[in-house]
């Protein structure tokens, strides 16, 4: 493998990634500006039942213009939320364009005879991770806005009172906000280079998600397994995540050594799908891809 050739996949990925409109709207700008939006439905809505919510309640109906909104409540919003469902979903779009592109469109037998075959997937894997931190910041600046929309539909002013920031606190959740996106996506990555296809490059994460999400909720308890327990953190990404945001929030009551589970399990779920995409990809016949 030359790594002095790895910046040129990773430029040629990049010029190809952001030629493509459509996938970088739907990965990147998509749910955020759905979350303004639905922000700003909601404070319209509440607007117009704060005279029924007064009387039922029996609060002054001024309450919801009485205080200034802080700017730093919508970053905190944006910064809890930045790895959420709809995300890690959306960014599959970008993740089926980058991984399984070459083959919909057959052209890897072009590619790969000016390459090596490892600085290809590398190529693909840097600027996905490009793209997630730029869906990331735009998910930030969307909590920012979800707050300055707040301000204006209730005529409340604005504040940015930074009191109890925790700048560390912060970098870390969104570091792993972004393994957590990354992680997600190498299901994306083995499932390219397995089925060659971008339609199982798109679904198969969600099949995976979704039979893991409910495998987290009423199957452990059939299994009998605690969600802090190894098998429950090794087999379920999503559980190492909570755990892991959780701990970086000084949430009381941690277990001992559940912390490492966590670890250990998003480690797993990212490097393990990553080895094996490469070492299938090395033996890959793509004479007709």
């Amino acid at each position: 493998m030359s790594m002095t050739l790895l910046p040129d996949a990773v430029r040629s990925e990049a010029y190809r990634l952001v030629r493509n409109r459509m996938a970088v709207f739907w990965s990147v700008f998509f749910v955020p500006l759905l979350f303004i939006a639905g922000g700003a439905i909601f404070h319209l809505v509440n607007k117009g039942k704060a005279a029924e919510l007064a009387a039922a309640t029996g609060l002054p109906a001024d309450l919801l213009t009485a205080a200034p909104v802080n700017l730093m409540d919508g970053f905190g919003i944006g910064v809890g939320a930045i790895a959420n469902g709809a995300i890690l979903v959306f960014m599959l779009i970008g993740a089926a364009t980058l991984y399984a592109g070459d083959y919909r469109w057959e052209t890897w037998r072009l590619t790969s005879a000016r390459n090596s075959r490892v600085n290809l997937l590398l190529g693909k894997l840097a600027v996905f991770k490009l793209t997630a931190l730029a869906t990331m910041a735009t998910f930030l600046i969307a909590g920012l806005l979800f707050s300055v929309t707040e301000a204006v539909i209730y005529g409340r002013s604005l504040t940015f009172d930074a009191e109890g920031f925790k700048a560390g606190q912060f970098g870390l959740l969104v570091l792993l906000a972004w393994v957590r996106i990354v992680q997600y996506a190498m299901i994306a990555l083995l499932a390219a280079v397995l089925t060659r296809s971008m339609l199982a490059t798109l679904f198969v994460p969600v099949v995976v998600g979704f039979a893991q999400s409910l495998l987290g909720g009423p199957g452990l308890g059939l299994l009998g397994w605690e969600p802090t327990a190894w098998q429950s953190q090794l087999l379920l990404p999503g559980l190492a995540y909570d755990a892991l945001k959780a701990a970086i929030g000084g949430a009381p009551g941690q277990p001992d050594g559940l912390t490492l589970k966590a670890i250990v399990s998003l480690t797993l779920w990212t490097l393990a799908p990553l080895a094996a995409a490469i070492a299938l990809f090395s033996r890959q016949d793509l004479s007709k891809e």
